[in-house]
C-alpha cells in the first residue's frame, strides 16, 4: 500500500459563510431567521449556496457540498495538486508551447489557405 502525503490543506479561514433570510417554504420560520447559506472560496472564485432547509446548520452542509463539486473549485483543486507535487500545469506546458516557432499562421485567400509567409 502506498504511504500518503498532505499536499496542502484548507482551513475555516480559507472560505467566506454569508447567512440570510430565504423566501419560500418554511413560512415565517424562513421570513425571520437568517437560514439560507451562501458560502464562498476566494482562492478559486467558487461558490456554494442552500436555502432549501429550516435549518441553517444543514444547509451549511448542503452549501458546502455544493462549492466543492463545482467546476470551478474542482479546476483550482487539480492545479494545486499539481504546484505541490511540483508538476507543470495544463497553464504551464500551453504557455511553453505558445513560443512563435511553433506556431503556423494560414490565411484564407480566395478560397484556398496559404501560409502567412507566402
Amino acid at each position: 500500500m502506498s504511504k500518503r502525503e498532505l499536499l496542502f490543506s484548507l482551513t475555516k479561514k480559507d472560505f467566506v459563510v454569508e447567512t440570510f433570510r430565504a423566501g419560500g417554504k418554511g413560512g415565517q420560520h424562513q421570513n425571520k431567521t437568517d437560514s439560507a447559506v451562501r458560502i464562498k472560496h476566494p482562492a478559486s472564485g467558487a461558490v456554494g449556496e442552500s436555502r432549501e432547509d429550516r435549518s441553517q446548520h444543514r444547509n451549511k452542509k448542503i452549501a458546502f457540498e455544493r462549492l466543492v463539486n463545482s467546476h470551478t473549485f474542482r479546476r483550482w483543486h487539480a492545479i494545486k495538486i499539481e504546484e505541490a507535487m511540483g508538476r507543470e500545469t495544463i497553464e504551464e506546458a500551453v504557455a511553453k508551447a505558445m513560443v512563435p516557432e511553433n506556431l503556423k499562421v494560414e490565411l484564407l485567400d480566395d478560397g484556398e489557405w496559404k501560409d502567412e509567409q507566402s
